[in-house]
């Protein structure tokens, strides 16, 4: 963890993540892209875990792991909105972005450890943040429910494309189910 990680080493990762892993938003790529092609922007991005303690982080998700597709954390505001993102990043270029990624493998593949810092943030006293966390949570829960929604009513029109019924009939059920939790919520 001592070295310096360098611009090139960044940007050489990324581009051998996103070469190789295909994320849940096309918009992430996008946004992924824009810093990559700024090395002054570059500079300010550290990849870390827990990226939602720090002032200003970005979440992102590759497909084929169960974690939200996006969430950007500032000052304690979250939102599931890339162009957000993109805006502030923009408006601020010399703000840290801590970025945490979440991909099949991660813990093993050795261009994203090769990169990855320590997160200055992550508190020990953890009591501080449950506050935050709880409200945080809350929000990506009903964003996750929206977007698991969404997958379901696109898969339950695949079925019915399909006429197949049973499919049908289980994913309806699931969806009821899913609605169930979010009046719970």
């Amino acid at each position: 963890m001592g070295h310096m990680i360098s611009v090139s080493e960044k940007k050489e990762f990324l581009k051998q993540f996103l070469a190789e892993f295909e994320l849940k938003r096309r918009e992430c790529t996008w946004l992924l892209n824009f810093l990559m092609s700024d090395d002054d922007l570059m500079k300010y991005v550290h990849f870390v875990e827990k990226a939602a303690h720090t002032p200003k982080g970005l979440i992102i998700s590759a497909k084929g792991v169960d974690h939200l597709p996006f969430s950007f954390h500032k000052q304690h505001h979250v939102t599931t909105d890339t162009e957000k993102a993109y805006h502030d990043i923009r408006l601020n270029q010399s703000e840290d972005v801590y970025i945490e990624l979440h991909f099949q493998g991660a813990n093993r593949y050795s261009p994203f450890l090769t990169v990855l810092e320590e997160n200055p943030y992550v508190p020990d006293d953890v009591e501080l943040t449950k506050v935050y966390d709880e409200a945080a949570t809350f929000i990506l829960q009903r964003s996750l429910i929206s977007y698991q929604r969404e997958r379901l009513t696109n898969e339950i029109d695949r079925a019915l494309d399909e006429k197949d019924q049973d499919r049908f009939i289980t994913l309806l059920l699931e969806l009821k189910k899913l609605d169930e939790e979010k009046e719970k919520n």
